[in-house]
């Protein structure tokens, strides 16, 4: 698909989402004030099309508490219950159809990770910029956090290699899928993985 394209396609999906989803989004918006405070949105600045740098958003799910960030490793334990809620139901992503709309992210391509990761990237793995991140993904319906890290990078490769309007398609029409059946969403910090800098670092033979 040209990337002009899917530039247009994105602009005009995004626009239509956030004007249908407008109100749920607003009424997340007050719960999280209400019940978390402030800030609403979880910024991070995050590599996109060619490595360049942006702020990723989402709806913020987890407790600012410095006690128990310093109590608990995992993340998982500072998510609030309406933050599980909204992990759940995906309503967290919600406000990266503003990223899609200032052209730093797709509604479909590799899930944007850490800046920190760049450098463990091998050769293949970092054609995975070749292509905007995407709110939703092919490794995103494959298995998600099921997946190893490695999984996941060849998932995204893979996508980068055969994009197409009917490989967006598909991948939109499982995501919904996924969504309303709550699959391979994990909240269980006993079970996440190692970041992929740690798994690097801790590896013996680097992948190709």
């Amino acid at each position: 698909m040209h990337p002009m394209v899917k530039r247009l396609l994105d602009i005009v999906v995004a626009s239509v989402c956030l004007i249908v989803a407008g109100p749920l989004m607003i009424v997340v918006a007050i719960g999280i004030r209400a019940t978390m405070g402030s800030p609403v949105l979880f910024r991070q600045r995050r590599p996109g099309l060619n490595g360049r740098l942006f702020t990723v958003l989402k709806f913020r799910t987890m407790c600012v508490d410095p006690e128990r960030e310093r109590q608990s490793q995992f993340d998982a334990h500072r998510v609030t219950p309406l933050g599980r809620i909204l992990r759940h139901s995906s309503l967290d992503e919600l406000p990266q159809l503003f990223n899609v709309l200032r052209g730093d992210m797709s509604l479909v391509g590799p899930r944007p990770l850490l800046p920190e990761y760049l450098p463990y990237y091998s050769e293949r793995e970092a054609l995975r910029h070749t292509v905007r991140p995407g709110i939703t993904g092919w490794a995103q319906v494959n298995g998600r956090n099921r997946l190893s890290c490695d999984e996941r990078l060849a998932l995204d490769v893979w996508y980068a290699e055969h994009q197409s309007m009917l490989l967006d398609l598909r991948i939109l029409y499982l995501t919904a899928i996924r969504v309303l059946q709550r699959r391979d969403i994990n909240l269980n910090p006993q079970v996440n993985l190692l970041p992929l800098d740690q798994e690097r670092a801790h590896s013996a033979t680097p992948p190709l």
